[in-house]
């Protein structure tokens, strides 16, 4: 039994078409504005699809309500899914007095949930604040899939060194190269990148990152690539949390910017649902 959340509503028709068995919910609001729930299901065990993107602590509550309420209702195992999580990148203090934002989220639906399973979270390590069991469920495979003819013979780059791990999964999916930029600090104000040991020259080159909010870094990678000579430029992104005029910004600086549905977009092109599938 699949539960899906208002952050989720628009995975259901696709869950739908994998076979999976998609249960109703209730889902509403008083007059002040405080969220309604009502699950009118029986059960032991349940799947709630909840993602927690803008209004994240809306989305982050309505998943906590079902939770409550599922367990209410007599449900013994429950498991969530989170395709986006809010707060991931809130991971550690940087000055005295500042929470560990995604440890209080992870403790907190650890109250209702059993299992937790999140797409390509920020820092995998955030995971182990969880109290029962964690999984990181990666994108690779499905952005691969999507990249893979247009690619070709290229390269896959991750924007830094900290999410080279996620440049390799894809390229270990397609057979190809993989690298990342390395960023040089050459004066108070300036800020060198180059990829590493790597010759784009007339090649195609895909980024692949987890996050992309500004797109500040792809849209300064993809012009230092062309004048490197590289030959098409693709972005593919995981979460696309996008700022204001972010995506008419990327899509102009490169041949093709697609990020995955775990938030919907203009440019969610790639489904997360086969992977959330796979891992349930």
């Amino acid at each position: 039994m699949i539960i899906v959340g208002s952050g989720a509503v628009h995975l259901k028709d696709e869950l739908l078409n994998f076979g999976a068995e998609v249960g109703e919910i209730e889902i509403s609001r008083f007059p002040d504005g405080e969220k309604y729930v009502r699950v009118p299901l029986c059960g032991t065990e349940a799947t709630v699809v909840q993602s927690t993107y803008k209004p994240q602590d809306e989305n982050l509550i309505e998943a906590l309500l079902i939770g409550d309420a599922l367990r209410e209702r007599g449900f013994e195992k429950l498991k969530l899914v989170v395709p986006y999580l809010a707060y991931s990148r809130q991971d550690r203090v940087t000055k005295e007095g500042e929470p560990i934002s995604v440890r209080a989220v992870m403790r907190t639906l650890g109250l209702y949930y059993d299992e937790l399973y999140v797409v390509d979270i920020h820092n995998p390590k955030t995971l182990d604040f969880f109290p029962g069991k964690a999984f990181n469920v990666s994108p690779a495979r499905s952005i691969a899939d999507y990249f893979g003819d247009k690619l070709g013979e290229g390269i896959v780059l991750s924007p830094d060194k900290g999410a080279l791990s996620r440049a390799r999964k894809v390229a270990e999916e397609l057979g190809v190269e993989y690298s990342h930029f390395e960023k040089r600090r050459i004066s108070p104000t300036q800020v060198e990148m180059r990829p590493v040991e790597i010759d784009v020259s007339g090649k195609n080159v895909l980024i692949v990152d987890d996050i992309i909010s500004t797109g500040g870094t792809m849209i300064r990678a993809a012009e230092i690539l062309r004048k490197l000579g590289a030959r098409k430029i693709f972005v593919g992104v995981t979460h696309g949390v996008f700022a204001e005029g972010a995506v008419e910004k990327v899509s102009n600086a490169v041949d093709e910017l697609a990020v995955t549905n775990t938030i919907p977009t203009p440019v969610s092109k790639i489904s997360v649902v086969p992977e959330i599938i796979r891992v349930l």
